[in-house]
């Protein structure tokens, strides 16, 4: 008996884990410094959620950073690519044509607009909502709909 018990006991621990092992990975956002990149580079391709600080021990940078990391998956269908800056001194290429001001979240449309300026943390739906109002973004949703339904 002593060893029926022993055998459930290993098998009711040991499941969980060979589960967990075979599940997918969440998505990760694409997160990448704005050291060395170009707004043309995104034309077209993918949306900018650009995240300025003066430094990344900011609050509201930490809070944003936060947010976004919770829930990729709505800015993952969308197309969006976060982009980082926390150095001020280093004056990128992106500082230059943006002007932020201390902590700044930008949003760039895939025709390279920029769509919203924010002084403060916006979180994934806020973002989202903000996305789905774009011309491009409601093109996207109207083909979506059209070869769902056909």
């Amino acid at each position: 008996m002593k060893h029926v018990l022993a055998f459930a006991i290993a098998i009711f621990f040991t499941v969980p884990a060979a589960a967990q092992d075979t599940a997918e990975p969440e998505p990760e956002l694409p997160l990448m410094s704005s050291e060395g990149v170009e707004l043309d580079q995104f034309l077209w391709v993918s949306r900018l959620v650009i995240v300025f600080a003066d430094s990344p021990n900011d609050p509201r940078y930490i809070e944003q950073m936060q947010l976004l990391r919770e829930d990729p998956g709505p800015l993952l269908q969308r197309d969006v690519v976060v982009l980082t800056d926390t150095t001020p001194q280093a004056e990128s290429a992106l500082r230059r044509a943006l002007y932020p001001r201390g902590f700044s979240l930008v949003i760039i449309s895939k025709d390279g607009q920029t769509r919203i300026r924010k002084p403060l943390p916006f979180d994934v739906r806020e973002i989202t909502r903000s996305i789905d109002k774009m011309p491009i973004r409601q093109r996207e949703i109207r083909e979506m709909n059209t070869r769902d339904s056909g």
